[in-house]
């Protein structure tokens, strides 16, 4: 039977829910603990979970990367932070060792849809998970046009883009 790995995000954190580490291991990344301000009760609750038995582990390059490029093919790449590209980078790289299973603890739907695509298990910690899969386009709202890759800038006419939905598919 393999060792559950539950990585929390920020948003786990900053729930103010408990977090138990009954039979399983808690990890997150350095990137979420730089998310955290010195001095206020989510960081009292950050140290904590550390003296308790929190790991901080550092995810891979290939792994960040492979995150990055499957943000780009999903149309979250505009959504999510560092801390969230490092987060699910973690479970790519806990999920390759054979005597471990990673999940993710967030109620960040762009990480939610980033993990489903790479069948990352995830579960929603405060609220009910996502149930379907989005594809995120940029529109130019002054010219109109569609671009496929995310776009800040339209290079027809100099607008900022919006973030539209593409399509959504069920998990």
């Amino acid at each position: 039977m393999k060792k559950q790995v539950f990585i929390i995000d920020t948003s786990a954190i900053l729930s103010g829910r408990p977090i138990r580490f009954d039979n399983v291991s808690i990890v997150t990344t350095p990137a979420v603990s730089d998310e955290l301000s010195p001095g206020g009760r989510d960081f009292r609750t950050f140290e904590l979970l550390k003296e308790t038995g929190l790991a901080i582990h550092e995810p891979s390059k290939e792994a960040i990367n492979r995150v990055k490029k499957t943000a780009q093919e999903t149309g979250d790449d505009r959504r999510l932070s560092f801390a969230d590209v490092e987060v699910v980078a973690l479970a790519i790289d806990i999920n390759k060792e054979p005597d471990q299973e990673a999940t993710i603890l967030t109620d960040d739907y762009s990480i939610q849809n980033v993990a489903s695509t790479l069948q990352i298990k995830f579960q929603g910690f405060s609220q009910k998970g996502i149930t379907k899969k989005f594809k995120w386009v940029s529109r130019c709202p002054g010219c109109k046009k569609q671009f496929n890759e995310i776009t800040k800038i339209c290079p027809i006419c100099g607008t900022i883009t919006k973030s539209s939905l593409l399509h959504k598919k069920n998990l």
